[in-house]
């Protein structure tokens, strides 16, 4: 038998506050396609980082390919041939598509210039081998969110490593792109690549990994064959408790009209439009979801509602006020709530501790601050203190924790616990559970529904359908900006809204 690709023995990290990993094992063996599997919090991307030299083990033994290795930092990863997509893309925004995958290893003309030309064409050849349809001279801030994971994917690819390491690859990916990026990974297994991939995603688990590892709260807890597990055995290794799949609600009972779009258009960054003619009405008391391929508009039009885009024609109205030209603050006050699609550029302040994120919206208000505007710091960490036990937000040192240092989904918990704290008449979320563990979800959904049964109007902007299907009373399916059809969920499915998805009006 050949040495196992990867060997970590009694692994341990000790953070202020928390032990991330605490004497962790992991096996894997070559040419094999491993899941990484455990909550929010779990140390999963800990691991992973220490493998690829992001961090040091506070102890225990790394061997590659049966040699004790010492990884002290990226470069001895990718002299070891190890390379790794990360959770929180690594990207230079006003580089191309290019610029950035050859980062580091530029190819030179010889009198010392970048050699642009071959540069783009090994990119546009790695591109079209694995389908992954990148424009080699795009511009990383004029791209969206899924294309800038492929791009990430490349960068691993053009430095020919061979352990490959996918920390949530699948997070910002709609479902055609996830069969892609599984087909992709079958390939690469075939070419003798050896595959570790972080994910909450139990179907894909089972659709891609042989052996699955499953950590809880920094430890090790099993190694499974995936063939013979369930997702439900899977999710209760994880979590350490039976998780239902199944969202719970009772019918809707809509209310006054509360979001009124009215033929909006709004322009995207290459100068035409991303939404366009786009009508849709939200209630109280109900979940309206929109359903599309990524770059389809939704991110415009979130934007556009929030005050972050400017609009070009139509109206957004709420409660019955055109608020087209107001500024953000006064469309939070008016009683709008939004989890943002990007939790880092929009959704917190990475700096600030998970107090001060927990109080952004409220913190003029009493109890968190006085009359004469001076913070109440007591207030303020008490209030921090209910959250994090309420929404179960792991942060090592309480409300003193750094939100930089928190994991994604626990990041993610302390968007949601402040935008459903702060009680909008319209709460907009979009993708919020991306990143989450199967029970951070279940808790999640159950919040949402929650929000619409007590007369909030929830308008839903997710790439699951499955999630769109669960959670939503009307569904309206977007494609190149417009909407295609709104159809009640009783009468949808996964087909119907998916051929809607694709331009086939409903």
């Amino acid at each position: 038998m050949p040495d196992p690709a990867i060997e970590m023995i009694g692994i341990t990290k000790v953070f202020p506050g928390v032990i991330a990993n605490d004497g962790v094992d992991l096996r894997v063996e070559q040419g094999e396609i491993h899941a990484l599997l455990g909550e929010n919090g779990a140390g999963k991307s800990t691991l992973m980082s220490i493998l690829f030299g992001l961090y040091e083990p506070d102890s225990g033994i790394i061997k590659i390919r049966g040699e004790e290795v010492k990884i002290r930092s990226p470069n001895d990863a990718t002299a070891l041939r190890i390379g790794m997509v990360h959770q929180h893309f690594k990207l230079v925004h006003n580089f191309t598509v290019t610029e950035n995958i050859v980062l580091g290893l530029e190819p030179r003309k010889p009198w010392g210039n970048l050699d642009t030309g071959n540069a783009e064409k090994r990119v546009a050849e790695l591109s079209e081998t694995y389908g992954l349809a990148v424009d080699p001279r795009a511009r990383i801030e004029n791209i969206t969110v899924g294309m800038q994971q492929r791009v990430e994917i490349l960068k691993i690819l053009y430095r020919n490593a061979d352990i490959l390491i996918f920390d949530e690859p699948t997070a910002v990916l709609t479902p055609q792109e996830i069969d892609e990026l599984l087909i992709i990974f079958r390939r690469l297994k075939a070419e003798g690549k050896t595959i570790i991939f972080i994910t909450h995603k139990l179907r894909e688990i089972k659709a891609a990994a042989a052996r699955c590892t499953v950590l809880r709260r920094g430890r090790y807890i099993d190694t499974v064959d995936v063939s013979a597990a369930t997702e439900s055995e899977l999710a209760e290794k994880m979590v350490g408790r039976a998780v239902s799949f199944r969202i719970e609600k009772k019918p809707a009972k809509p209310g006054e009209l509360v979001l009124k779009i009215d033929n909006l258009t709004v322009m995207g960054a290459r100068g035409v439009p991303a939404v366009s003619g786009l009508s849709l009405e939200v209630r109280a008391g109900e979940v309206v979801g929109i359903a599309g391929v990524d770059g389809n508009g939704q991110s415009e039009l979130v934007a556009a509602i929030a005050g972050l885009l400017p609009v070009k024609s139509g109206g957004i109205f709420l409660k019955g006020r055109d608020i087209c030209r107001e500024k953000i603050k006064v469309r939070n006050e008016s009683g709008m709530g939004l989890v943002p699609e990007d939790r880092h550029k929009h959704g917190l302040v990475l700096d600030f501790r998970v107090d001060e994120n927990l109080i952004l919206k409220n913190f003029r208000r009493r109890p968190y601050s006085n009359p004469a505007g001076f913070l109440r710091f007591r207030a303020i960490t008490r209030h921090a203190q209910d959250l994090i036990a309420e929404f179960d937000i792991r942060a090592g040192n309480g409300p003193a924790t750094p939100a930089k240092s928190m994991s994604g989904g626990n990041q993610q918990k302390v968007v949601i616990a402040r935008e459903i704290d702060f009680s909008p008449e319209l709460l907009i979320v979009a993708q919020p559970t991306r990143g989450l563990d199967v029970g951070a979800i279940e808790y999640i959904h159950r919040r949402i529904i929650a929000e619409r049964d007590k007369g909030r109007a929830v308008l839903l902007i997710s790439f699951e359908l499955d999630e769109i299907l669960g959670l939503c009373d009307r569904i309206a399916a977007v494609s190149k900006g417009q909407i295609v059809g709104i159809l009640p969920v009783e009468e949808a499915d996964e087909r119907r809204i998916g051929a809607m998805m694709g331009g086939v009006h409903g």
